[in-house]
């Protein structure tokens, strides 16, 4: 099996190049035609010599490659189907918003959290995400200059597969690759405490906690990635980097999701489990209404309910806000990612 390209740093390039007989400098310029130029064939090098192409033809890939299927939502969402190793399957969606377009990332097939509500936590996991993988969602997607944000909220935990997550994040926030700001990019974590710290190590993209729950004992329950991650454990941590005493010195975002499900976690002592949970920290609440999935007990709130919810938690000192339903005519919405079956009908 040949070597993929994509993901690799300069130094890893240069190492690449030393091997084929080729000086430093050929290092940058390959880095250009992945990162910038986003080619998806060495014939497209045009200032590399065809002999040099063809040895490195021979030996590596670029890793790239075009969607296989695409679904339009009424709402202009767009869910595209991308293939990776082993004839698995992954879902990125592109959500326009007037002059903001953002991508929603996968970082594996499947997922291993179980979360009760969430249509990828059903398919349980089949596989992690190359950064190649992870990256060709973005760099192959036909709205790339469209693009204005990133999340990595589509299949996965994110956290459950830190080193190639990490690894895809310097390509797009380094000046030798998308050189974005890492303020465009938002991760997402059930709170997986390993991967977690080294983010917040090693990365300065904004992050988002699936809460969903604020009391243990009930996260448990729908969340069984409770009992090895608490949240409270997640929140103490979290207080060192994000403290409300100190809002000048945060350079990134922290959120917190939480899906509103009617009768199980709307109620006012819930309300107020959050705002208790969540005192001293710089941070924000997203509502998000809960999108239904095949023989599930859950039922979401009203948009009503989802707005005085808001209102309340704002009236205690925890900005909150209701985050937009999009997609759900195509699956593509909040929990509904699932690929277990597409491989074999695409």
């Amino acid at each position: 099996m040949k070597k993929v390209l994509s993901g690799l740093t300069p130094a890893e390039l240069e190492a690449v190049v030393a091997e084929v007989g080729q000086p430093r400098f050929v290092a940058k310029q390959l880095a250009g035609w992945l990162y910038n130029k986003r080619i998806f064939g060495f014939d497209e090098m045009s200032n590399i010599s065809k002999r040099v192409r063809d040895v490195l033809a021979e030996r590596y890939d670029i890793g790239r490659c075009k969607p296989v299927k695409r679904r339009e939502s009424k709402d202009g969402t767009v869910k595209y189907l991308f293939a990776v190793a082993e004839g698995r399957m992954v879902e990125a969606v592109f959500i326009p918003d007037h002059d903001r377009g953002t991508l929603c990332v996968s970082s594996q097939v499947g997922c291993k959290m179980g979360c009760r509500f969430c249509m990828t936590g059903r398919q349980g996991f089949e596989a992690n995400l190359s950064a190649a993988e992870i990256l060709n969602q973005i760099y192959s997607l036909p709205e790339f200059d469209r693009l204005t944000n990133i999340v990595f909220m589509g299949q996965g935990e994110p956290f459950d597969n830190t080193g190639e997550v990490l690894r895809a994040l310097e390509v797009l926030t380094a000046d030798w690759g998308l050189a974005w700001s890492p303020k465009r990019i938002t991760v997402s974590t059930v709170g997986v405490m390993k991967g977690l710290q080294r983010f917040l190590k090693e990365s300065r993209c904004n992050l988002a906690v699936s809460l969903h729950f604020a009391f243990g004992g009930d996260r448990a329950d729908h969340m069984p990635a409770q009992r090895p991650y608490p949240v409270e454990d997640v929140v103490e941590l979290l207080k060192d980097y994000f403290p409300a005493e100190n809002s000048e010195a945060h350079q990134r975002r922290l959120s917190f999701e939480y899906i509103l499900f009617e009768g199980i976690n709307d109620k006012v002592h819930h309300l107020d489990k959050i705002v208790k949970l969540l005192r001293g920290l710089e941070c924000r609440v997203n509502l998000i209404p809960f999108h239904r999935i095949p023989d599930s007990p859950y039922v979401g709130a009203t948009a009503d309910k989802l707005m005085r919810t808001r209102n309340y938690l704002t009236s205690k000192g925890v900005f909150a806000t209701v985050r937009a339903s999009r997609g759900e005519d195509i699956e593509a919405a909040c929990g509904l990612l699932n690929t277990r079956l597409k491989g074999e009908k695409n």
